[in-house]
């Protein structure tokens, strides 16, 4: 079953709080269930049945989030990892957030399982129909981890191509207009910001090509997303990105805005080839981010929890 506060919106710092460490072990203690699964990495401080989190990334405590208010790296970090060592169990996204888990924290090892989450079935749905102009798609929320700026960068060897970045912003978007002002390539970067779903599976359908030049990332949505939807990809070869791509997409160095250029020019030399591999690799990543797959292995985790 799913626990909710009817009318209660937690997406404010304040409210999140509350959720956490009043509403939620409260309304689990009620709901006559054995086990509580957090699925957001934080934890409440007391409750009353064991509990299972999905910590999705560290990046609190990384210091990725440097942007964010200091009592919410408190809370998302130092005090949220305290709490995940009493956890029954810990889920993580990737092999390489489990790695990055017990090197900054001193979580139980062996407590800790892989397990990729699945993909919206919506992104299977996808039709591919790139348009005649030179589209690339950078989805994500606008932040310095995210590393947009390096594409925009790349855009001043691209005097053809635009640039549209789909996501919410942070200050982070104020710095990465200014680069694009600076070289003369801002009147071919948009920033969207937040999208409806339904405006996002156009723009998935319709682009040229996908980019993930995260600098960190605890899984990568954004590239799994386009290797779901059968669009060419480019990320970033950091972190978790690695992992997840595989072998379905090129892999570049963060930093290097001239293998970005170089790069995008190649999948724009030869769009048909770059649309066929992609749409042939396809199949594999739907299988690999289903939801199904997902449930199976996270019923087999609340199993040993219990």
């Amino acid at each position: 079953m799913s626990l909710r506060a009817a009318g209660f919106d937690p997406w404010r710092f304040d409210r999140r709080v509350v959720w956490d460490q009043i509403l939620l072990p409260l309304a689990a203690a009620r709901s006559g269930a054995q086990l509580l699964h957090c699925t957001s990495g934080s934890v409440p401080l007391v409750c009353s049945l064991p509990v299972v989190v999905t910590v999705h990334d560290v990046a609190w405590l990384r210091g990725a989030q440097a942007h964010a208010p200091a009592y919410a790296r408190w809370y998302f970090g130092t005090f949220s990892a305290a709490l995940w060592k009493r956890a029954r169990r810990i889920i993580v996204d990737s092999a390489f957030t489990r790695d990055e888990l017990v090197s900054c924290t001193d979580v139980d090892p062996e407590r800790v399982s892989v397990v990729h989450p699945g993909v919206d079935p919506m992104f299977a749905s996808v039709s591919r129909m790139p348009q005649p102009a030179k589209t690339v798609l950078c989805v994500g929320t606008v932040e310095p981890r995210k590393n947009a700026a390096i594409v925009i960068e790349a855009l001043r060897a691209l005097p053809d191509v635009r640039l549209l970045c789909a996501g919410p912003p942070t200050p982070y978007q104020t710095e990465c207009v200014q680069i694009a002002r600076r070289l003369g390539v801002a009147e071919r970067v948009e920033f969207l910001g937040y999208v409806e779903p339904a405006r996002l599976l156009e723009l998935y359908a319709s682009c040229t090509l996908a980019v993930a030049p995260s600098r960190y990332e605890g899984f990568g949505y954004a590239a799994a997303q386009a290797l779901c939807a059968g669009i060419p990809v480019l990320a970033a070869r950091s972190s978790s990105l690695v992992e997840v791509v595989g072998d379905d997409a090129t892999l570049l160095d963060p930093g290097d805005a001239g293998a970005w250029s170089q790069a995008i020019a190649a999948i724009l030399d030869a769009r048909q080839q770059a649309e066929a591999n992609a749409a042939e690799r396809r199949p594999a990543a739907l299988a690999r981010f289903s939801w199904a797959r997902a449930a199976a292995a996270t019923a087999g985790i609340y199993k040993a929890a219990l």
